[in-house]
């Protein structure tokens, strides 16, 4: 029994002695995956839309018992939009899941360095890195849409009579034509908005990619996928609507973030 006692605790010494190893390459924190599935979920809407448009993702993600919270960013300015959506990742009541849809992507990739998010997911959105701009980046990849009026306001709106073709081409014709007259202008000033400390390149990330999106290139959309590594799924067909009009692959991907899968 002493002999066993002894080769235990020399096991134990040399174990505490011996250096620690990392890994080359870390893509991002593999402890996220032992923890507990994050149950709080925070949804940001893109340009030109509010954040109704995530209602079906909201009521699937809820019937299973996520704590889901929808910000109405204003739209008027990137510092403002930012400042929404850290305010309600400040109201959660612990570790938080952050997704957005189109533009809300850039205010995710700073806002997602908070501690208290765990995750990102991007929903054929934008993922600018530091020193970039989505509007440079969509003039490397450049969109099938010619449809954007451009106020003398300095806000932006897609042409309504456009709308259903270039933006939401898998959304029944009714809902198409709703958002379509009910679409928030947005201050020009946020496309240009640069990024100085992307969060994907600390936090994991997954990404979905709209296949037949006219808003952002799909093109563009992989490369932002690739280059953050993140947990890709792309749906053939599927128009930048994607959030509203494939909840469930939308959903599911959410799920799988949460759960750090």
């Amino acid at each position: 029994m002493k002999k066993l006692l002894a080769a235990a605790l020399l096991l134990l010494s040399m174990a505490e002695s011996a250096p620690t190893l990392q890994a080359a390459t870390i893509i991002y924190n593999p402890t996220i995956a032992q923890l507990p599935p994050v149950k709080n979920i925070v949804l940001v809407h893109g340009a030109f839309v509010d954040g109704s448009g995530w209602r079906p993702v909201f009521d699937i993600l809820t019937k299973k018992g996520y704590k889901v919270s929808v910000v109405q960013q204003p739209l008027t300015s990137y510092e403002a939009d930012l400042q929404a959506v850290k305010r309600v990742i400040d109201a959660q009541d612990g570790p938080c899941v952050l997704v957005a849809h189109s533009y809300g992507g850039a205010i995710i990739t700073e806002a997602g360095n908070d501690p208290k998010v765990t995750a990102l997911v991007y929903i054929a959105a934008h993922a600018p890195d530091a020193g970039e701009n989505e509007a440079d980046n969509g003039k490397k990849f450049p969109a099938a849409y010619k449809s954007l009026q451009k106020g003398a306001d300095g806000k932006d709106n897609i042409a309504p009579e456009s709308f259903a073709a270039d933006f939401a081409a898998d959304l029944p014709a009714v809902d198409a034509n709703f958002t379509a007259h009910a679409q928030m202008p947005i201050t020009d000033s946020v496309f240009h908005h640069v990024i100085v400390n992307p969060a994907w390149k600390t936090k994991p990330s997954w990404y979905m990619v709209a296949g037949a999106d006219r808003i952002i290139n799909p093109d563009l959309e992989r490369m932002y996928a690739k280059r953050a590594n993140s947990v890709t799924v792309e749906v053939a067909g599927a128009s930048h609507s994607i959030y509203q009009s494939r909840p469930k692959e939308v959903s599911a991907l959410i799920e799988k973030a949460s759960a750090g899968k």
